[in-house]
């Protein structure tokens, strides 16, 4: 990521959370003239205790000098959660600490994780790595989703997937919802690797080609483990409802398993057995 391109997405999230946040929340009066929703940047400024003009500069996205005390401040103000603090840190100080992936370079899964997925046999999971590319994927992942082998590997990237393959759409009963908890996860990766300029481009591709994509990302969260009910509505099984946990695999790549539970109180369980054993 170039210096201008993180200044303009330090500016773009810095807006966005300013606008999440309710005067009343913090113990501003809600007024009557508001123009935009949530918060004035000279009201963030007053609660971080910084001056206006350097809060408006800095939510400009100008190249100024800041403090990890000052946007200690800022996030108090926007009440971040840890992993938004950490995006916010990322893309102010550029600590992004990760090395470079080679453009080529497909993450291996070792004989234990493959073991892992194999035995998860009533819990449909993916493995991603670091860009979101789909490494490894069960029996009962195929059986909900899709069979991602169809699917070269540069082309399987799990937030490219979700807005290009119409099954994906039809099967998650709230698409948005559904690939909120992934934009998340890319957020967060995305500020680690600040140095890694991979990310943007893929975002401008993703820009250029999905009209719906830039909003969708300017709402989206910032979280390394987000976890979500998710409603399916399957073409054979029908209605499907899953917990959806996000893991990182310790190691030297970084490799995220994405596990699909079945919800207890539903049938989803019985359902996704009844798809495996009809294709044996």
């Amino acid at each position: 990521m170039n210096n201008q391109t993180r200044l303009q997405e330090l500016s773009a999230f810095l807006k966005a959370q300013r606008a999440k946040i309710l005067p009343q929340s913090v113990g501003l009066s809600p007024g009557t003239r508001r123009r935009t929703p949530g918060l004035r940047r000279e009201e963030v400024a007053q609660l971080a205790g910084v001056s206006s003009t350097w809060y408006t500069w800095l939510e400009q996205g100008r190249d100024i000098k800041v403090s990890p005390s000052v946007l200690d401040a800022v996030a108090k103000a926007l009440q971040l959660t840890v992993d938004e603090r950490k995006y916010l840190y990322a893309l102010a100080l550029e600590t992004g600490t990760g090395a470079l992936l080679r453009e080529e370079q497909q993450p291996q899964i070792s004989p234990a994780l493959q073991r892992i997925l194999k035995e998860l046999r009533s819990c449909p999971t993916i493995i991603s790595d670091r860009r979101l590319h789909i490494v490894g994927w069960n029996e009962a992942a195929a059986h909900v989703f899709m069979d991602f082998e169809q699917i070269p590997y540069e082309l399987r990237n799990m937030i490219r997937i979700l807005f290009t393959r119409k099954e994906f759409q039809r099967l998650a009963v709230n698409w948005e919802h559904f690939i909120s908890g992934f934009l998340a996860i890319f957020r967060a990766y995305y500020g680690q690797f600040v140095e890694d300029e991979w990310y943007e481009r893929f975002l401008q591709e993703m820009r250029e080609l999905h009209p719906s994509f830039q909003s969708l990302w300017e709402e989206s969260r910032v979280s390394s483990a987000p976890e979500v009910l998710i409603e399916f509505r399957h073409a054979k099984a029908g209605k499907m409802t899953f917990h959806l946990t996000s893991l990182q695999v310790q190691g030297d790549v970084d490799l995220r398993c994405s596990i699909y539970t079945p919800d207890p109180q539903s049938s989803t369980e019985a359902k996704l057995n009844q798809l495996i054993n009809a294709q044996k």
